[in-house]
């Protein structure tokens, strides 16, 4: 198999799996949605913890919630028990990340996640694991198979967690009523911003600062009149 089929044999199961997990969405994910709209609502912010490649996807996810009103932060499995669950406040809910749904880490983490009063919703391939049966409410986003030819390493499964994890935050959005101008306002940077923020009035100088020339007068006149304002001229 040359390298263009290798890539869209790729293409083609992790496309598979993203179908899998979609036709498997039931009303536990209305559950979640309703646990976030609740935490966003009254001012607390979502937490979400993961190890290794699923870590990596909930920095995503994290960012996807940030960016779209609905204030995520990370919370390293490893490093909470040091000092990290501070992050932690009480009506916070926690979103856990583990295909295996056996992450000894976000395991150990639970009971403390539970002193502080919190919902968690819980991302794994396995209804039946630790992690899954731990939650508040467990997303399932089992694949069949990895993209990876060796069925090993991570690629269907992040692709069904990060796409688990876009569908959460943009029914939220919905759910919260967030606007373009919502939107707008948290990217005031790069092509986002200007296009949604930038106006005339921000990139063009006010009328005093321009010089007004008009058809009849004399040329010295209109030059001196541009040199003061350091511009070129208006003609009227």
């Amino acid at each position: 198999m040359n390298a263009l089929a290798r890539a869209k044999k790729v293409f083609d199961l992790e496309l598979g799996a993203i179908r899998q997990v979609r036709n498997r969405i039931g009303p536990e994910f209305a559950l979640a949605v309703d646990l976030l709209v609740g935490c966003v609502s009254a001012s607390h912010k979502i937490i979400v913890s993961g190890v290794g490649k699923s870590g990596h996807i909930g920095h995503k996810i994290a960012a996807t919630l940030t960016s779209t009103g609905a204030p995520a932060v990370i919370l390293d499995a490893s490093d909470a028990v040091h000092g990290d669950l501070g992050v932690l406040g009480r009506g916070d809910v926690v979103i856990l990340l583990s295909y295996s749904g056996r992450t000894d880490e976000l395991i150990q983490l639970v009971p403390h996640i539970r002193r502080f009063e919190n919902r968690i919703i819980a991302l794994t391939g396995n209804p039946a694991s630790p992690v899954a049966t731990l939650a508040d409410v467990h997303l399932n986003i089992a694949v069949s198979k990895e993209a990876c030819p060796l069925n090993l390493a991570p690629t269907s499964s992040t692709t069904a967690m990060l796409v688990m994890g876009d569908a959460l935050a943009m029914v939220l959005l919905e759910a919260r009523g967030f606007k373009r101008e919502d939107f707008a306002s948290f990217h005031p940077g790069g092509t986002i911003g200007r296009n949604l923020l930038l106006t005339a009035a921000d990139v063009m100088r006010p009328l005093s600062q321009v010089a007004v020339c008009r058809t009849t007068d004399p040329v010295d006149t209109a030059l001196r009149e541009i040199s003061a304002k350091r511009c070129g001229a208006a003609i009227v």
